[in-house]
């Protein structure tokens, strides 16, 4: 367990709302950390629609998902947040001080005065292969996370998926001093949800015996000495076959998990947060909640939407955080406190 973060604000979910919330914090001179289980910023906007245009957001006829998130990481850059990925909370506590102990799946810790829960749909998680006895051998022999070329090297590596994280983990595995011993990509069949370069490089490197494609539906183990050893495979031909392994990488996507927010003792509608209006308070003093995580009466899930409540939430939280002082309405046109902030 590492030392506890103290923070005036943690922000759990890097998402466009997170994000815009980063940014209406830091307006109201609140310094933040954030949390996202995924290893990088944009939530579902950069998970699902990178490359997928969007209309609806103020100013900006037309981007993308990722262009979204990286000129919102430009936006919040002047406040300085700092960023914990890869990382999943699993508990939140009240303490003495009406302050908030948070802990992460990893161990780390923050003592917060004030927690934003921006979780969108929920933590976006790997999808694992559902397979009996496969569980046993997650972080030895078999990876659903981000892969490594490390757990490869020399070994005889099966991947399993259909898009573009399991085509470039086969040909990275496949060529260069980090190579694997073999390297298989299994899918159900031979057709691919993956970009088209990235099909043709795989080609390639089957045609040139860098790699092989293997059809076929995981349906057993074989383990021995207590090491996973091979998949059985149910082939397009209904007959069952071996496929020898040393490590398994699965690349199936990602879905999102409402996960440990159910557990937190905050009020709940349909598996989404109640809200007020006013401020996007919780049931719990100090907690706020943005985004499509959240549900009041007449609730859009827009992203544009998300903004208009992380802006109301940083003000909610300003007067929480200060009540002896004035929350002051200032324009980023006019104030030399908010320019000084913005560093303009």
């Amino acid at each position: 367990m590492s030392h506890p973060i103290d923070t005036e604000a943690l922000v759990i979910g890097a998402g466009p709302v997170g994000l815009f919330q980063v940014f209406q914090l830091g307006l109201q001179g609140i310094h933040c950390h954030v949390l996202d289980a995924l290893p990088h910023v944009g939530g579902q906007c950069a998970q699902l629609y990178a490359d997928k245009p969007l209309y609806d957001i103020p100013g900006i006829p037309l981007c993308t998902g990722q262009e979204l998130v990286q000129r919102l990481q430009q936006q919040v850059a002047p406040f300085k947040p700092t960023l914990h990925l890869g990382q999943q909370v699993n508990q939140i506590e009240r303490q003495a001080d009406q302050g908030w102990a948070v802990t992460t799946d990893s161990g780390q810790s923050f003592l917060t005065a004030t927690v934003f829960i921006a979780a969108g749909v929920g933590a976006f998680v790997p999808r694992r292969m559902v397979l009996d006895g496969l569980q046993a051998f997650e972080g030895s022999q078999v990876f659903a996370q981000h892969p490594a070329p490390a757990h490869w090297v020399g070994q005889h590596l099966v991947v399993a998926g259909d898009n573009d994280a399991a085509l470039q983990t086969c040909l990275d595995a496949s060529q260069g001093p980090q190579a694997a011993a073999s390297v298989s990509l299994l899918h159900r069949r031979d057709q691919f949800n993956a970009a088209p370069e990235l099909i043709a490089q795989m080609r390639q490197a089957c045609e040139a015996g860098r790699m092989r494609f293997v059809a076929g539906q995981a349906t057993g183990l074989r383990v021995e000495a207590g090491r996973l050893q091979a998949l059985a495979l149910l082939n397009p031909q209904g007959e069952t076959q071996w496929l020898r392994l040393d490590v398994l990488q699965t690349c199936l996507g990602l879905s999102p998990k409402l996960g440990p927010v159910a557990q937190w003792g905050l009020a709940m509608e349909r598996k989404q947060l109640v809200v007020n209006t006013e401020s996007f308070a919780t049931s719990e003093p100090g907690i706020f909640a943005v985004g499509d995580i959240n549900t009041y009466p007449g609730k859009k899930k827009l992203i544009v939407c998300g903004f208009h409540e992380a802006t109301l939430a940083a003000f909610g939280a300003a007067a929480l955080l200060r009540p002896n002082e004035k929350t002051l309405l200032q324009y980023t046109t006019t104030s030399k406190l908010l320019h000084q902030r913005l560093g303009v």
